[in-house]
């Protein structure tokens, strides 16, 4: 039999690098996209020649959608997914006094609703199978701290954290392990975008002097997928440099 991996939001920036790092690990992938067809057809083409590989167009924070995508996804693998990487996000850059309802809503819902809907239905079908599994979700640098301007982002991913936890608690009697990969500044499309020199701003603060890369995410999420980290469940792991570990100190120069 072989494994089966679920990744969300896998046709860009992370995501992508985890579908490529997962291919090339052995894994079946079924890996979501919201509508972005050529994007898709991209990651399948670049990582089909390393193993099975297909996208399936489908919304996180829909129920139904979900539910219909697990089902498929489960038909194509011929068995239940063995892991599942809650890796879908948005983000939105607001003061809290200016953050519409409807940014709110849609952060939340993505990322948050989002990965408690996949988390349910994949779930369920490893409960079913009996064979266990492993759910790794994407969280943050703001698990930890508050990200100014960030606020309904840094809701979700804090709120990611705690249902780590208690999903790690729930789960663990059927053989499933919870954790959570909280990366720091990783440089992708997205975040190039956010500042003009955003690896020389984060990597002068990041105690390695350096910013991440989706390759420093994927070997962390493979490893707590594996059996080489069989007891460990409940816990974020932080892939960031040492950035959040660091408090501010007023003395240094």
């Amino acid at each position: 039999m072989g494994r089966h991996a679920i990744i969300t939001g896998g046709s860009s920036g992370i995501g992508r690098h985890l579908v490529s790092a997962f291919v090339e690990a052995g894994y079946d992938v079924a890996f979501t996209h919201f509508g972005d067809h050529g994007a898709a057809e991209e990651v399948v083409a670049e990582t089909g020649r390393a193993g099975r590989v297909r996208g399936f167009s489908s919304d996180v924070g829909d129920g139904e959608a979900v539910s219909l995508f697990m089902d498929e996804a489960s038909d194509w693998f011929g068995d239940a997914p063995d892991v599942l990487v809650n890796n879908a996000g948005i983000q939105t850059w607001s003061p809290l006094l200016d953050l519409s309802e409807e940014s709110w809503d849609a952060v939340i819902r993505t990322n948050l609703k989002g990965c408690f809907l996949n988390t349910r239905e994949a779930g369920k079908r490893m409960v079913k199978a009996g064979k266990g599994g492993a759910i790794i979700n994407i969280g943050s640098g703001c698990n930890k701290l508050a990200f100014p301007g960030l606020v309904d982002y840094t809701a979700s991913k804090g709120g990611i954290e705690q249902f780590t936890k208690v999903s790690a608690v729930e789960l663990g009697p059927h053989g499933i392990r919870v954790n959570c990969v909280a990366p720091g500044a990783i440089e992708t499309e997205r975040t190039r975008a956010e500042a003009p020199d955003y690896a020389g701003t984060w990597g002068r603060v990041t105690p390695l002097r350096r910013v991440g890369t989706p390759a420093d995410i994927a070997g962390p999420v493979l490893f707590l997928a594996s059996s080489q980290a069989a007891f460990v469940t409940g816990q974020t792991l932080w892939v960031d440099g040492g950035v959040f570990s660091q408090a501010f100190w007023p003395y240094q120069s």
